[in-house]
């Protein structure tokens, strides 16, 4: 909740971090700990504060003669330690560790238009934009 509030993009689409909040990201995380297809990742710094996360979603899928996919997102770093290497660690471990562990044949994510840095950053670990994403809100 911190870290989603902590990012501009994200505290513009009502991730404040609010105490009233509190339940319904209790109740996300909640359904995300109890679907075995995810797994969510929290990094501490040295005095067991919150430094960056990021959830994990194993997707079988029947594209690509069955492939399965590896859905990072969303990818959190705390701001005081952005460009630090942390993101790079974290992505690094995905795809060279958590990747071959599920047998992943794609590692996939979604990053907003506006996150221009972001995409370089995406772009230099060898990750490739070759889609365009599309979302519809319910309700």
């Amino acid at each position: 909740m911190l870290l989603l509030a902590d990012d501009p993009i994200s505290a513009g689409r009502g991730d404040k971090a609010r105490n009233s909040d509190a339940p319904a990201y209790g109740s996300a995380l909640t359904a995300i700990i109890e679907d075995l297809s995810n797994e969510i990742i929290v990094l501490v710094d040295d005095e067991d504060g919150l430094l960056a996360t990021m959830q994990l979603t194993r997707i079988p899928g029947m594209a690509r003669r069955g492939a399965t996919r590896l859905l990072v997102e969303p990818v959190r770093v705390r701001s005081d330690s952005r460009s630090s290497g942390v993101g790079s660690a974290m992505m690094h471990w995905v795809t060279g560790t958590a990747a071959p562990m599920i047998d992943a044949d794609l590692v996939q994510l979604t990053s907003d238009e506006a996150r221009h840095d972001a995409h370089r950053f995406y772009e230099r670990l060898g990750f490739v934009g070759s889609h365009r994403g599309f979302k519809y809100k319910v309700g």
